[in-house]
């Protein structure tokens, strides 16, 4: 995509992020196109929660430019931030519910907040989420009755009280059984089709990723290794080895990403920076991996 496309509800460029001298995003450029569902894919440390953080304006970049429904994020002041983050909605990997509220009331919470409507209309809009992920007849039980799936229904469902124009999702499946993880992927995709919001799903499953995935997006140690449709990324996972030893570095590692296969560029790299630590001491400066295999394939 173009810098310039019309298409982009988010569009980051040069975006460059680091934590105690230790760089965690290293020039990173994504546009994000109205409508779509965008899978950020990478491992443990690979720098995607990071940059789910900048983009929703938990802290600013280092340098850098990100692009939200039209605005420039960096350097926004409180009030109009705050306008900005009434179009979106999050899932948190827990599902971040309120332990004391009903799931009725942490639906009603954000509306009662950034609203001024009646009580009735807000009794209707909570009603309305809740079914949108079927858990209307649950809305008087606490989070500590629930399943873990339910709690997560539950936090989109609150996710999308004020009718957000974004959706992201941290980790929707963490934690959960391969068929209630399912069942969220399924629910992801109805919702984006139904309601028609842009989707930004962070995760390492790669189950759930090519399930729900329109384009996808691979991080390694802070750097984007590609940005490419769903199609793309399922081409290169059933790649053969006769023709993966002649693809390009980046990509050999992106295929054993997405495949879990055992040995490969990420496994080398782990034993090489385990040497460099046997000989010269923890203090040496390595590049510390950061995609960890998954068993999916």
């Amino acid at each position: 995509m173009t810098q310039g496309d019309s298409q982009a509800v988010i569009s980051l460029r040069n975006i460059r992020k680091s934590f105690g001298g230790r760089t965690v995003l290293d020039g990173v450029n994504l546009d994000v196109r109205r409508g779509e569902t965008m899978v950020i894919m990478g491992g443990s440390g690979s720098g995607k929660s990071t940059l789910l953080r900048l983009i929703i304006g938990s802290f600013p970049p280092d340098s850098g430019s990100i692009r939200l429904l039209g605005q420039e994020m960096v350097g926004l002041k409180r009030t109009a931030l705050d306008d900005i983050r009434r179009r979106f909605g999050i899932l948190f990997q827990s599902g971040a519910l309120f332990n004391s509220m009903t799931l009725a009331e942490n639906v009603a919470l954000p509306i009662h907040e950034h609203t001024n409507l009646d009580r009735e209309i807000i009794d209707i809009q909570v009603k309305i989420k809740l079914e949108l992920v079927g858990l209307l007849e649950h809305a008087d039980k606490y989070p500590a009755q629930i399943s873990g799936g339910m709690k997560k229904r539950a936090g989109l469902a609150r996710a999308l009280a004020l009718d957000p124009e974004i959706l992201f999702y941290d980790e929707p499946s963490a934690g959960l059984d391969p068929v209630t993880s399912a069942q969220i992927d399924r629910l992801i995709s109805d919702l984006t089709q139904k309601l028609g919001v842009t989707s930004v799903v962070v995760t390492h499953e790669m189950d759930s990723a090519f399930s729900i995935a329109d384009r996808m997006a691979m991080f390694d140690s802070g750097r984007m290794l590609a940005v490419e449709s769903r199609e793309w990324f399922n081409t290169l996972r059933h790649t053969d080895e006769a023709h993966a030893e002649a693809l390009p570095p980046d990509q050999r590692l992106i295929r054993q990403f997405l495949r879990g296969d055992a040995e490969g560029p990420i496994t080398q790299r782990k034993h090489t920076d385990a040497l460099a630590r046997a000989l010269f001491g923890d203090d040496v400066v390595i590049s510390t991996p950061s995609i960890i295999p998954t068993r999916s394939a």
